[in-house]
Order: structure tokens, then C-alpha cells, then sequence
């Protein structure tokens, strides 16, 4: 029976879905229904990682240290991981992390700038934590330059290789091409991260998997930014029925999403109009929300901010764009 590895995001990409809002207590809780369900590893902490707490990209209800602390507190099998992104989070904040409880940490850089984080694998390795890589935004990049990051990431030393579909814009046949190009390429396993904003994140884990990859990303709920994440109670199911070994107990998944999760969404994970546009567009997927509010305040569809930014090719980070988009947008239908 094949075995894969399910990494729980809902306490880190969830965050997307809640402004960064989640108190400690509701960490821990979830935190502890997810440690029932048999996860190996749950991520923690703002959407943006390490240091993302601030204005450019919203202020979180509680620190870094106090989420990690709560996730850390009520676990009991279940590997606590954290986000950095280099230039957001830095080595203090690594070092912080590891001495609260987390014992991962997932290294994510732009597809073509795998070269800034061979510092922060090394540091991870120090620490004793396992150094997960993630090549974001898979889609602004061809195949080639993808696999030629992926080894760069190999050559540092990671232990896991994300292809990461941040904008869920990719189809299965693309994210199958992807992966066997990168499991070919690089000793290391491969992974893949699936937004479902086109509808497509079970079925892109599923292609994923048959092109070689032993570890997918899933949130209960789909809780994540934009249209979310791949339903970690989904895949419990579908991998079940697909005689795929998971160590997930089906019915704790789907009562934890039902009972723990759903009563602390802000809103349902739907793939509407506005995350179609995100898919559509290739934006990343927190961008989705950042457009809604620009949209009321200029009085804009999010749609059409969201396809500027894709034909822009923006990337995360540069959300101080949204809102110079959108001003942009409503000067010129102003004039017409």
C-alpha cells in the first residue's frame, strides 16, 4: 500500500481566511483536533510566515511565539512546523520558533529564487529541524527553470521539495508535468501545495501523486487564502477509498472541520467568482481579499484588480500594488 504524508496548513494558510485573526485559544483547540486525526505534521502561525505580523500584510491577533506555544502545548504526535519567508522572517525568528516548539519550518521563495534560502536551511539544520523548501508561484516558471531551482534547494540540502501552486492556477496535466520533472532531478522527496481556487486542488494532489510526489498539503474545511486549500478531510476519504495509506482517521477529520473549524470561519471557502478571478488571473492567492477591500474603497470589481495584477505578474509581496491598481483602474473609467 502506497504511504503519502499529509502536512495540515489550516493554522497557517487558514490564517489567509480570517485576517490573521485566530486567538491562541483557538489554535490550540484545533491544534488538538488535528493532533487526533493522525496528522504527521500541522503548520502554525500568521499566513506569511515567520514576521508577518505587520502593515504590509496585516497585523495577526496574537505573536509568533504565542501561536507556536499554544500548537506546541496540546500536541502530542503531531510535528509542529512553521512558514519563513526570507526577507519577512529571519534567523531570530527561526531560532525563536525552534525554542518554542516547532520542530519544521518550510522554507518558501519565489520559483526563481531558491538561491536566497540556502542560509536558512543551513540555520534550520543547526537547530535540528527538518528544512521543507518551497518553490511558490510553480506556474511563472517554465518547467526548466523550476527544476533547475528544485536542485538548487537539493544542493542545500532540503529535506522536502515543494512544487507550490500559490495562485491555484495550475491544471492537472501541468502540475503532473511539474512534479515528474522535479522528482526526476533532485534526491530529495517532492511535494505539492494546491490552492483550489479553479476547483482543482484534490484533483491536482491526485496528479501530484501519480507523478511521484509522497507528500500533499490539505486544511480542514479547505481553510486557506483565496478558495483555500485542498479539504485534509477530502483527501482522508478519497486516499481511503484509493487504498492510500494516510494515518488519518476519516470520521476525526471530518468532525474536526465540521464541529472545530466551521464555527470559527469569517466566511465560507467558496470557490466564487472572486477566487475563479485569482486561479484565472495567476495572483497569489492572499491577494483575493486585499482586492476586495480595494475594490469597496475605490469602488472597483476585485475581478478586474486581480486580472491587472496577473498581467502585471506580480508576485506576494508587492501588495502595496493593490490599492495603486485600483486607484488606477477607477481614474480610467472616471474618463470614460
Amino acid at each position: 500500500m502506497k504511504k503519502i504524508r499529509i502536512i495540515d496548513t489550516t493554522l497557517r494558510d487558514g490564517m489567509h481566511a480570517v485576517s490573521h485573526q485566530f486567538s491562541p485559544d483557538d489554535v490550540a483547540a484545533i491544534a488538538k483536533a488535528l493532533d487526533g486525526i493522525g496528522l504527521d505534521t500541522i503548520e502554525v502561525g500568521h499566513g506569511d510566515g515567520l514576521g508577518g505580523s505587520s502593515f504590509q500584510y496585516g497585523f495577526a491577533k496574537a505573536t509568533d511565539a504565542d501561536y507556536i506555544r499554544a500548537a506546541a502545548g496540546v500536541l502530542t504526535k503531531t510535528k509542529l512546523a512553521v512558514l519563513l519567508l526570507p526577507g519577512i522572517g529571519t534567523h531570530k525568528h527561526l531560532e525563536e520558533a525552534a525554542k518554542c516548539g516547532a520542530k519544521a519550518v518550510r522554507i518558501a521563495t519565489h520559483v526563481t529564487e531558491a538561491d536566497i534560502a540556502e542560509q536558512h536551511i543551513r540555520i534550520a539544520k543547526d537547530l535540528g529541524m527538518e528544512a521543507i523548501t518551497f518553490l511558490m508561484m510553480a506556474h511563472m516558471a517554465p518547467v526548466e527553470e523550476l527544476v533547475r531551482q528544485a536542485r538548487l534547494f537539493d544542493s542545500y540540502g532540503a529535506d522536502l521539495i515543494y512544487v507550490t501552486d500559490s495562485a491555484g492556477a495550475l491544471l492537472p496535466h501541468e502540475v503532473r508535468e511539474r512534479v515528474a520533472a522535479v522528482k526526476a532531478a533532485v534526491s530529495a522527496p517532492v511535494a505539492l501545495h494546491a490552492h483550489n481556487n479553479l476547483g482543482l486542488a484534490v484533483g491536482n494532489n491526485l496528479a501530484a501523486i501519480e507523478a511521484g510526489a509522497s507528500c500533499v498539503d490539505g486544511c480542514l474545511c479547505g481553510l486557506g487564502a483565496a478558495a483555500g486549500n485542498a479539504q485534509t478531510e477530502i483527501l482522508a476519504v478519497v486516499f481511503q477509498k484509493m487504498g492510500i495509506e494516510t494515518g488519518l482517521d476519516a470520521y476525526k477529520a471530518m468532525d474536526a472541520a465540521e464541529n472545530i473549524v466551521r464555527p470559527r470561519m469569517h466566511r465560507p471557502i467558496l470557490v466564487d467568482k472572486l477566487a475563479l478571478a485569482t486561479g484565472w488571473s495567476g495572483v497569489y492567492g492572499s491577494f483575493m481579499l486585499h482586492a476586495v477591500r480595494a475594490g469597496a474603497k475605490y469602488n472597483v470589481d476585485p475581478r478586474d484588480i486581480l486580472m491587472e495584477l496577473g498581467r502585471r505578474h506580480t508576485v506576494g509581496g508587492q501588495e502595496d500594488l493593490i490599492l495603486s491598481v485600483a486607484s488606477e483602474i477607477a481614474s480610467q473609467q472616471q474618463a470614460h
